[in-house]
């Protein structure tokens, strides 16, 4: 802006927001008032995309707490028993490193997909996504078409708005309550949990997490919606961090649709008729022909809706089209760039440590606990400790653990040595150690605790044998 240009809106403009107006920019109230939504149905190559990558995942999430395996759930997190089986893997406590590392090599992953192909995650898997989806199409059943829906709302109560929305909220409930009982389902058996609510003797934990997971589906697929991407999803506002000129992005073509125009005669103006059918589609609200924003999430609606036009209307279609910034320069987008090969070489590493560990981990494990009553009992001329071994046995058939004890001097072992333990079984062992006085020449000694199967998964801890100061 030059001085002239500032001195004009300085006379000019009475208030700073008459001034941005005469500037070229429009006020932003951060507390206005939030806009409905109507989106217009939309068909397309991206939408059967969707469709086919959105169903597997949603079937999955319904269909794999039934399954079994061997005499228990596939995927049961029992949190109870502290113990989280995923198919033939069984997690404890001690493996909560496996879970962090778990979600760091996920956001890696999401980090690397992000840069190469945008927000894919957010437009075809995430779940807000999918459910909104699934929200939208029930909204459409019940109430109609976009432009009926507008009407329904405009419209003052009667037994037929009532009618259309009780149907809907209906099924949004009916939906809810499916999903809330389903994610339920994976930490309490969902057999026995079906069992209890047809019986009406369902816990009352469990029937605390159902009604509170229903009532977050229901406000967040059915109410909150976009705002959930927008304002409370943390990913859109970092995302950026992700992207460059070489990113696939969903992008408007302004060197090809301006200028914009309606009417018969196109002399002048660009491809785009401003049938605004872009934004209609939108589960967003946004308009793709104002540049990227953190709003849209990728899902392509937009894509779908102006190809159609295009192709109505005699237009080549890819006027709104997956691209990238140096593509729409001109340019060619260049696919293994540093950023890209920095994130996979860490992705691999870290995919191979984890493997690496899973595969190698403690399958017995052991924790030995002094009793506490007393520090140690003189016995005539012996000192004796007394133990608490808790023995886990972390495979899922049964094994016999053999008990090894070893010290700086020779200490007399009183308790059983030899132990059967079932798959996924905890067992509390008692011991003693038993250690001539004269042979204790300071007050405490080292004692390595070993502990091995038949299959030679050995563990240790090392505790202390104490005794009276000479």
């Amino acid at each position: 802006m030059n001085a002239d240009a500032s001195q004009i809106i300085a006379r000019d403009a009475a208030t700073p927001n008459e001034a941005a107006e005469v500037a070229g920019f429009a006020p932003v109230d951060l507390y206005q008032r939030r806009e409905k939504i109507f989106t217009r149905q939309i068909e397309g190559r991206f939408q059967r995309l969707r469709l086919y990558s959105g169903w597997p995942l949603l079937l999955g999430y319904f269909l794999v707490p039934w399954l079994e395996w061997g005499d228990r759930q596939a995927v049961l997190f029992d949190l109870p028993a502290r113990q989280f089986h995923v198919l033939f893997v069984t997690f404890w406590p001690q493996d909560f490193v496996l879970l962090g590392a778990l979600l760091i090599i996920a956001a890696f992953a999401l980090f690397t997909v992000t840069s190469v192909v945008g927000r894919i995650w957010c437009g075809y898997t995430c779940p807000q996504t999918v459910w909104t989806a699934i929200y939208m199409w029930i909204e459409q059943v019940a109430e109609g078409p976009r432009h009926a829906r507008v009407r329904l709302d405009r419209a003052p109560w009667g037994w037929e708005k009532i009618r259309k929305r009780g149907l809907k909220h209906g099924m949004w409930l009916g939906w809810a309550f499916f999903t809330g009982f389903t994610f339920v389902g994976y930490f309490t058996p969902i057999r026995e949990l079906v069992t209890s609510l047809v019986t009406f003797e369902v816990g009352t934990w469990s029937a605390f997490w159902i009604a509170f997971f229903t009532a977050a589906t229901y406000f967040n697929a059915g109410w909150l919606r976009e705002q959930v991407c927008i304002y409370m999803c943390p990913y859109a506002r970092f995302q950026s961090a992700m992207f460059d000129k070489d990113t696939l992005i969903v992008s408007y073509d302004t060197a090809r649709g301006e200028p914009r125009g309606r009417g018969q005669s196109r002399d002048g103006l660009g491809d785009c008729i401003d049938c605004m059918l872009c934004v209609q589609v939108c589960p967003t609200g946004i308009d793709i022909r104002d540049g990227l924003q953190y709003q849209c999430i990728g899902c392509a609606h937009c894509i779908d809706a102006c190809a159609d036009i295009m192709t109505k209307v005699g237009k080549p279609t890819g006027l709104i089209r997956y691209t990238t910034e140096h593509e729409l320069e001109g340019g060619r987008s260049q696919l293994l760039r540093g950023r890209v090969v920095g994130y996979g070489i860490a992705l691999l590493v870290m995919c191979g440590v984890f493997v690496n560990v899973l595969l190698n981990r403690d399958l017995v494990g052991i924790d030995v606990l002094r009793e506490r009553g007393e520090l140690y009992r003189v016995e005539a001329a012996t000192v004796r400790n007394d133990y608490a071994l808790k023995l886990i046995n972390k495979a899922q058939s049964a094994t016999r653990l053999a008990i090894d004890v070893q010290a700086s001097v020779p200490v007399e072992v009183i308790g059983a040595t030899d132990i059967e333990i079932e798959g996924g079984e905890v067992l509390n062992v008692p011991i003693s150690l038993v250690l001539p006085r004269d042979a204790l020449t300071v007050p405490s000694v080292d004692v390595r605790f070993r502990i091995c199967d038949v299959a030679g998964h050995c563990n240790e801890e090392i505790s202390r044998f104490l005794g009276p100061v000479r």
